[in-house]
């Protein structure tokens, strides 16, 4: 579960929080929900999008939790591929689509820009096939800089990217190496130049607090890099330990093994630092991790369309999605994913685990989620959802505001986060979660 409010130590275990109910909630026996509200009509006014997983990497990074690859071959990618067409294919005849057209559609991984050039076009080729995201608001594609070129940056504004996301989480090649990243920071620089000259809408930079090896002079350094840069959005995440990654395995597994993880407190202080000299370069907050250069220009369809409870087809090994009020993930291996899909004779989805939740999770979803972007409309969630929700959850909202990290306007109906709050906002969220969920693993 996520890290307690008052524990400042990095812990292994999840923090970020990106669903409810837990994962862990999820069962095999599950997913013939999920089967059902796949068959059912769509729901009225509800969009629709989707998520592209591509699992390949140069490396794995020491601190990765995600399902990704770094031993296959092309024709492995190549077999990948054809199984990726067929489930789109097989999705877009479902019934809750319904001729749908995707709001948002996101490629994320792994690392999307793994792929050659002539790999990105037969995918496009593929999906189209099936698909169309000529009307989507936003198309995103992750990047990890060391695997771009000037030609490849080209076919992904061909493919119709909006929104490129490259992964440059620190400046120090001594701290990309030392947390397993595959690109150093010349192969940022050495791709900028193409990423701007090809005029995408959004081209957005990652950075992580917290790396290993990580210090104060490096952390401004950071800042200021990216800074120099001038990106349209700037995404900076506290480095966790889920149980899944290199470094939670060494601690787990050695005795008395530690891993110098900055502690919570000063990943926040640095989170802050950040967001004091983004905003006095013109930057504005757009949610606990976010900062925009220009409002105007800069929206965020796939946060929030999903966070106000949009449907969302999941596709690739091990992805996410939810439809018609039911969570569901494919199958996180290899042959799980591919073998099902792959069936001459009757391919066939290949679910994992699924929940559908009741009508409060789905609440306590929305709630959680849309907090995250340092505000919540209470008026407007109550109204969907039939409930008052200083009310329903005034004990939590009351723990919230006595600590600090939020204020009420009850004549607005509206919850903001401070500051401080703003800065922990994973750490408040398990208290608005359901008694029984708040102590279970998350993942």
């Amino acid at each position: 579960m996520p890290t307690t409010l008052d524990a400042d130590k990095t812990e292994v275990g999840s923090y970020f929080i990106s669903n409810y109910p837990p994962y862990s909630q999820w069962t095999d026996e599950g997913t013939a929900e999920a089967v059902a509200a796949m068959a059912a009509p769509p729901r009225a006014d509800t969009p629709l999008g989707l998520y592209v997983h591509i699992p390949f990497c140069r490396k794995r990074c020491k601190f990765c939790y995600f399902r990704v690859y770094t031993d296959k071959n092309a024709r492995d990618i190549d077999g990948y591929m054809t199984a990726l067409a067929k489930e789109i294919e097989i999705l877009a005849r479902q019934p809750c689509v319904g001729g749908r057209p995707f709001r948002f559609v996101y490629f994320g991984g792994g690392t999307p820009s793994y792929l050659a050039v002539k790999q990105l076009q037969r995918l496009q080729q593929r999906l189209r096939a099936s698909i169309s995201w000529e009307d989507a608001e936003e198309v995103t594609f992750e990047c990890e800089p060391g695997t771009l070129q000037e030609s490849k940056v080209h076919a992904m504004k061909e493919f119709g990217v909006t929104r490129l996301s490259l992964g440059i989480e620190n400046f120090s090649d001594d701290i990309l190496r030392e947390n397993g990243r595959a690109h150093l920071s010349e192969e940022v620089y050495r791709c900028w130049d193409w990423i701007r000259a090809a005029d995408f809408p959004n081209v957005n930079i990652d950075l992580i607090a917290g790396m290993v090896g990580e210090s104060w002079s490096n952390w401004r350094e950071n800042v200021r890099r990216t800074i120099e840069l001038s990106p349209d959005s700037v995404t900076i995440y506290q480095l966790e330990l889920p149980y899944n990654t290199v470094y939670s395995k060494d601690i787990l597994e050695k005795t008395g093994a530690e891993v110098a993880v900055a502690n919570w407190s000063t990943k926040r202080d640095w989170l802050n630092y950040a967001f004091d000299e983004l905003e006095a370069t013109g930057y504005s907050v757009s949610s606990a991790y976010t900062m925009v250069k220009d409002t105007s220009k800069v929206n965020f369809s796939y946060r929030d369309n999903l966070w106000a409870g949009s449907d969302l087809l999941a596709t690739g090994v091990a992805s996410f999605g939810h439809i018609s009020g039911v969570h569901y993930q494919n199958k996180p291996d290899w042959p799980g994913y591919m073998d099902p899909l792959l069936e001459e004779e009757n391919p066939r989805l290949p679910l994992g685990r699924a929940m559908r939740p009741t009508l409060r999770q789905l609440l306590i979803r929305q709630l959680i989620l849309q907090l995250k972007r340092g505000y919540l409309d209470c008026d407007a969630l109550g109204e969907k959802f039939g409930v008052n929700m200083l009310d329903a959850f005034s004990d939590a909202f009351a723990r919230h505001e006595d600590d600090g990290w939020l204020t009420i306007d009850r004549d607005a109906g509206r919850v903001e986060l401070t500051r401080a709050g703003l800065l922990r906002a994973d750490a408040l969220l398990p208290t608005f979660f359901e008694p029984e969920l708040r102590d279970v693993r998350y993942t």
